[in-house]
């Protein structure tokens, strides 16, 4: 059994996010914005060569979900303000700080979005990385932050095949902006069949850095994935084996690997074959997800069994549910442990996406006088940091 969802797809399958256009003046397209794309893509790229500490970018951003159009009941929002800051600089990592905050700069209630998360990003490249804007490409001036950029504004508008309108507004010359590869706008509506909502990001602030300043490379205690791995037992199918999941990130994008732990090999060493996700896209997806999974801890889980969930000597506090279902006459008891707090210290260095999946999951069949069978399940052995060791 996997995750829900990939790490890329876990925070923004599903997303739609509005245009926003009230600050920004379009001209009509240009010939050249294929070669601006291209330009802009490699400066963003560059830019975490020269990152300084005290870089930052500061966005506003909401979400809204639902109703479904033939459910009923109300719309979900959630609106506030994203950090990115760089926190220290040891090439050829750079380490940036992300946090989630209610629109007075306070933690957010949801337990989703409720800490600051920690990337170490690296300012060089393992392989070629590029993932296309996508859209049609217009040229214009966007006023954002108390500056005018030259820009280009991508558009994908797929509404006609119950897709969503998707619209990207990015700088020529990124600047600071390197962070989020020159994003200034984004916003995704969804359309025909899905639920009815969408997400928008605006740039508010942008903060650079000075050449002087030094910090000691920070504690990886609540990695969103990058420079961090776990390792689940997975004991389904007919290979039941432990698999290790690993994060890094390279100049703005994040790679997620999965497969089967190898005895003589260093973990996390090769991400060669991982497809690049941009860090922006993944931080636009959150509050969506937020919004899409509800509050923590799941509902069944919150009226469930309290108790210790333990790997390698963690101990964290647990909730366990457990449900049981009669399919074609055949009863099968599902059991589920989650953590109480996803950030209770025993969790440190834990990637993100894994404290918020079951710790640990298992099927059984019951048989003759009530005794159960084991059908698998999986469950969280192991995690911690392989970036110590990199060079």
């Amino acid at each position: 059994m996997r995750p829900s969802l990939p790490f890329a797809a876990l925070l923004g399958a599903a997303l739609s996010f509005l245009p926003g256009c009230e600050s920004t003046k379009s001209s009509g397209p240009s010939p050249s914005d294929t070669r601006t794309h291209d330009s802009a893509a490699v400066q963003a790229a560059e830019g975490w060569a020269r990152a300084r500490v005290g870089d930052g970018v500061h966005y506003s951003f909401s979400a809204t979900q639902g109703p479904e159009p033939r459910a009923g009941g109300t719309a979900r929002t959630l609106q506030g303000q994203l950090t990115l800051e760089v926190v220290a600089v040891q090439q050829p990592w750079v380490w940036v700080r992300v946090a989630f905050s209610d629109e007075s700069g306070r933690p957010l209630s949801k337990a989703r979005l409720a800490q600051e998360l920690l990337i170490p990003v690296r300012s060089n490249m393992t392989r070629p990385l590029d993932v296309p804007y996508g859209g049609t490409a217009t040229a214009e001036v966007a006023s954002k932050a108390g500056r005018t950029w030259e820009a280009v504004r991508y558009v994908s508008d797929q509404r006609s095949f119950d897709g969503p309108l998707r619209t990207r507004v990015y700088a020529n010359t990124p600047g600071p902006l390197y962070l989020t590869r020159g994003l200034i706008e984004a916003g995704t509506e969804s359309a025909g069949f899905r639920v009815p909502g969408g997400v928008q990001l605006t740039l508010l602030e942008v903060r650079e850095g000075s050449t002087e300043a030094n910090a000691p490379v920070p504690a990886l205690e609540r990695p969103l994935g990058p420079g961090a791995y776990y390792e689940r037992n997975v004991d389904v199918g007919p290979a039941p084996g432990v698999q290790r999941v690993c994060f890094s990130a390279e100049r703005g994008y994040l790679l997620r690997t999965e497969g089967p732990v190898e005895a003589n090999a260093a973990p996390c060493s090769d991400f060669s074959q991982a497809e690049p996700e941009p860090l922006e896209e993944l931080l636009l997806g959150m509050p969506w997800e937020v919004l899409a999974a509800g509050d923590w801890p799941p509902a069944a889980a919150a009226s469930g069994t309290k108790g210790t969930f333990s790997a390698e000597g963690h101990d964290v506090p647990a909730l366990t549910e457990q449900s049981q279902e009669n399919v074609e006459g055949t009863e099968r008891v599902f059991t589920q442990t989650y953590a109480a707090d996803p950030w209770a210290p025993g969790l440190a260095g834990l990637p993100y996406e894994a404290r918020f999946q079951p710790l640990a999951n298992s099927t059984e069949r019951v048989v003759a006088e009530g005794q159960r069978e084991s059908e698998g399940g999986t469950r969280i052995v192991r995690w911690g940091s392989w970036l110590a060791g990199s060079k």
